[in-house]
């Protein structure tokens, strides 16, 4: 997705989506390490983390970045949360099976699955894929 081509008000909600995203990444490292260092084993761990994760990043995508109030748009929101996640995961390991080590294809893969977060997102948050409106919840 090329900045350019979104509208000037859609390029700064793309911003913003980017900068909760920073901010959403750290929350969930920080939630997943608390409960490693409390003792859970590291597999529950991460997925307590991603459940409070869906959580959190509904309220501060609605909230911060697409102006949605209310908890009505929280189904489609953690289902483009888990299709983003399975075309991460298959991607990733198409990747992987080329030959490309871990770290560099998921760094290839970041570009893209921030733009089809922000897609999927968009549309489970406003009934848009990505461009203009207002959120209808």
């Amino acid at each position: 997705m090329s900045l350019r081509a979104l509208p000037q008000t859609d390029r700064g909600r793309f911003l913003r989506f980017l900068a909760v995203g920073v901010l959403n990444a750290v929350v969930a490292y920080l939630a997943f390490a608390a409960m490693v260092r409390l003792g859970l084993h590291p597999q529950p761990a991460l997925a307590a983390a991603f459940v409070i994760g869906i959580l959190w990043n509904y309220q501060t995508h609605s909230g911060l970045v697409f102006g949605a109030r209310g908890w009505r748009r929280m189904v489609p929101y953690a289902v483009a949360y888990l299709a983003v996640y399975g075309v991460n995961a298959l991607s990733l390991w198409a990747l992987l099976r080329l030959g490309a080590g871990p770290y560099l294809a998921q760094a290839i893969l970041v570009p893209a699955m921030a733009a089809l977060s922000y897609v999927l997102v968009s549309f489970a948050l406003t009934g848009r894929a990505g461009v203009g409106g207002n959120p209808s919840a």
